[in-house]
């Protein structure tokens, strides 16, 4: 049996395996298709991907918002607005009183056919995280392609012009800031503001919040921490930062994630991996248990100490 070196690591500082606290989130993966294919992609997303969320999942994970307290349902992808059926299940849950967040990769509104999504999102009151890597052109380009940058921008000022990232309004708009190789974010209070005066001052741009993410050593990144012989080093960075005060807050604790079959998991890193839930609980969107899933222990592996290295990640 392979030996479970973060298990061991929690066990040391708490005497006991993670387990959840409560369940106030349900995120759920749309798919796997994205019009992008990032060097940092975690779910190796792309527009090739053909993994793709159907109506009978997205009625059951309505049922689930609609028969229990959770509060928030956090949808994400791929491009999630690449899936025709997002705006139902968007709309469906904003009319059932739940709060919803969108992580979007802004190029998207360029697709076509996804040009309205900015209105849409305006007039459902939907909470966006957006990926934005870097402030700096050069930076981002390099991580998701050339000119993405600049769509990036005037994605920002349209959703600006609608009323997002206005600290006095309803619409909240965050970003997402990605390390671009092997190493860990800075201190995220400190590259909020580095973010906040750089857009502003160059484009006028504002937002609410950035939250300074781990790259995950999975999926397209690990490929390429692979390529360049650091994935061995990488992983012993993360594990040699971690920090037990990290695990209070872990988003595995008060989350499920579904994939876009249904299945459920701890967190979308799990899903990637196809680490499920813990045998003992449901396992399927379609066998809801609040009660049971809200008591369970936590599935976890190695790569769990990208979220619980340094500042934390999530």
């Amino acid at each position: 049996m392979k030996k479970n070196r973060f298990l061991d690591t929690v066990r040391s500082v708490r005497n006991e395996p993670l387990s959840a606290k409560d369940i106030t989130v349900l995120q759920v993966n749309m798919g796997y298709q994205c019009n992008m294919a990032c060097n940092h992609c975690h779910v190796s997303a792309g527009p090739g991907r053909t993994e793709i969320m159907e109506e009978k999942t997205i009625d059951a994970v309505l049922q689930v918002l609609k028969d229990s307290p959770i509060e928030t349902l956090d949808i994400t992808g791929g491009a999630p607005e690449l899936n025709p059926l997002f705006p139902l299940l968007v709309s469906s849950a904003r009319k059932a009183g739940k709060r919803v967040i969108a992580r979007t990769n802004l190029t998207v509104f360029l697709e076509a056919g996804c040009d309205g999504f900015p209105e849409f999102y305006r007039d459902n009151e939907v909470e966006l995280i957006a990926s934005l890597p870097c402030y700096l052109e050069d930076n981002v380009n390099a991580i998701r392609g050339n000119g993405v940058y600049q769509k990036s921008i005037d994605a920002l000022r349209r959703l600006n012009s609608l009323g997002y990232g206005d600290d006095a309004g309803k619409l909240s708009l965050s970003l997402v800031y990605n390390p671009a190789g092997p190493f860990l974010a800075p201190a995220q209070s400190c590259l909020e503001a580095d973010y906040k005066r750089e857009l502003r001052a160059r484009y006028g741009i504002v937002f609410n919040r950035l939250f300074a993410f781990t790259n995950m050593p999975i999926g397209r990144f690990q490929d390429a921490l692979a390529k360049s012989g650091n994935i061995g080093a990488y992983r012993d960075m993360l594990a040699s930062a971690f920090n037990p005060a990290t695990l209070d807050r872990i988003m595995c604790r008060s989350l499920v994630s579904v994939g876009w079959d249904g299945r459920l998991y701890d967190c979308d890193f799990n899903q990637v991996l196809g680490i499920t839930v813990a045998s003992d609980v449901p396992q399927h969107i379609r066998e809801f248990d609040l009660s049971a899933l809200s008591r369970r222990n936590i599935s976890v592996d190695d790569h769990c100490y990208g979220c619980t290295a340094g500042q934390g990640s999530t």
